[in-house]
């Protein structure tokens, strides 16, 4: 991943230059790392409680590993490489479709959600 690093931090460097980034709304201000608004209120603890132990939940996870995925194909230079993780990256979406749907669900039995979540984080 070396090489798709570099790619990246040279294109990153050059769009600098150009002054791409010169009128992006926030330009020389803070950014709001943990801004937890979208997550109910009872279960912000235990949201904060994983993302400090650097725990993701199982779709931002996903979400994470598809963003990762995309990129590599992006960068691919073998055709067969290139198919096989177009392939992966169509399991990931389905699986993230299918985890958010339940989500979705989970919303309308939050109680359900909130046990589930608790059973994670505390065994129970």
């Amino acid at each position: 991943m070396g090489r798709f690093r570099d790619l990246a931090e040279a294109r990153i460097r050059d769009a600098i230059e150009e002054g791409q980034f010169d009128d992006l709304p926030g330009k020389g201000k803070p950014l709001v790392l943990d801004d937890d608004s979208n997550v109910p209120a009872d279960l912000r603890g235990a949201y904060r409680v994983l993302r400090n132990a650097g725990l993701l939940p199982e779709e931002m996870e996903l979400k994470k590993s598809m963003v990762t995925l995309r990129s590599l194909i992006a960068a691919a230079v073998e055709d067969d490489e290139r198919a096989r993780m177009e392939s992966e990256l169509r399991d990931m979406a389905i699986r993230f479709d299918v985890l958010m749907q339940r989500r979705r669900r989970a919303g309308l039995n939050l109680g359900r959600y909130r046990s589930a979540v608790a059973s994670r984080l505390f065994g129970r």
